[in-house]
């Protein structure tokens, strides 16, 4: 202890009074910085598996295994097809009204287009032992 410990004390008040009377610096605005993440990551990541949804209830079950849904980008779907007679059964099945009925259901997400590509995202030929392939 000082000499003089009421000095102390009137200067440990002093300096909680200049600290309460400083302005405080105003918060960043994280508005715009969210609005934009939101955009890029989530309300995409939503549309897809909306229309992911869309697919898996819409395409017959011995198609869904030969197709990938890969991207989703403007309004236009991209899908991965691993064989040549399995890209012409879907391409008979867009033909068929397939396609309109995804753009009818997926609506609200923006879907304009479906473009089909022959592809693969999986190694191996024997579906049990398939592993899948992510790309870089």
């Amino acid at each position: 202890m000082s000499q003089f410990p009421h000095l102390e004390e009137e200067a440990r008040f002093i300096r909680m009074a200049k600290a309460k009377a400083r302005t405080p610096r105003p918060a960043e605005k994280l508005g715009t910085s969210l609005v934009g993440f939101y955009k890029a990551n989530v309300e995409r990541t939503r549309k897809f598996a909306g229309i992911g949804q869309a697919w898996e209830t819409l395409v017959p079950p011995e198609m869904l295994e030969h197709c990938c849904l890969q991207s989703y980008r403007g309004g236009s779907l991209t899908v991965l097809v691993d064989s040549s007679p399995h890209l012409y059964r879907l391409k008979q099945l867009l033909l068929a009204g397939l396609d309109k009925q995804m753009r009818e259901v997926c609506r609200a997400d923006g879907l304009k287009k479906i473009t089909i590509r022959p592809g693969r995202w999986y190694a191996g030929d024997d579906p049990r032992e398939r592993r899948i392939i992510f790309a870089d």
